[in-house]
């Protein structure tokens, strides 16, 4: 699986944590960047992670931000992204059972590197449920096709 990774200067301190998690979970990361520490803009991060999923380069993605609002708000805005702010295992591994979420978003200014750790193998351990849910996310995908023109 190859999974996309993402942050601007607030989540970069989460991403050595979940760059190893996810490649001692067999995963393949394409890092879209930052790389420094310096004031970057999210939606530049977002866009690039969530292009990348919606196309088929990834599979899936995780981008971090201070809070993960600001870039999953920015993931989102690209048709067949379903990116979920996760603060906890158990949002992890809902929004994917439930949610199909192809992307999660965490905020280094909320979770601990230790913590993201924990969430970003919920998450991609999980496996969606389908069935009822399914017919949530095609709703979701009618709403797209209305307001994506």
């Amino acid at each position: 699986m190859k999974i996309a990774i993402g942050c601007d200067h607030g989540g970069i301190v989460l991403k050595p944590a979940v760059k190893e998690t996810l490649e001692a979970l067999g995963a393949e990361v394409v890092d879209f960047g930052t790389f420094t520490e310096e004031s970057v803009d999210y939606p530049v991060y977002g866009l690039k992670v969530a292009e990348a999923v919606a196309s088929g380069e990834c599979d899936a993605g995780v981008l971090m931000c201070g809070t993960g609002i600001g870039i999953s708000i920015s993931a989102n805005k690209v048709k067949g992204i379903r990116a979920a702010v996760t603060t906890n295992t158990f949002m992890a591994e809902m929004t994917k059972r439930h949610n199909n979420a192809n992307i999660i978003a965490l905020g280094g200014r909320v979770v601990t590197p230790d913590e993201a750790k924990d969430i970003v193998k919920a998450w991609f351990e999980a496996e969606y449920e389908g069935g009822r849910h399914q017919r949530r996310l095609d709703m979701i995908a009618d709403i797209e096709a209305k307001y994506f023109k």
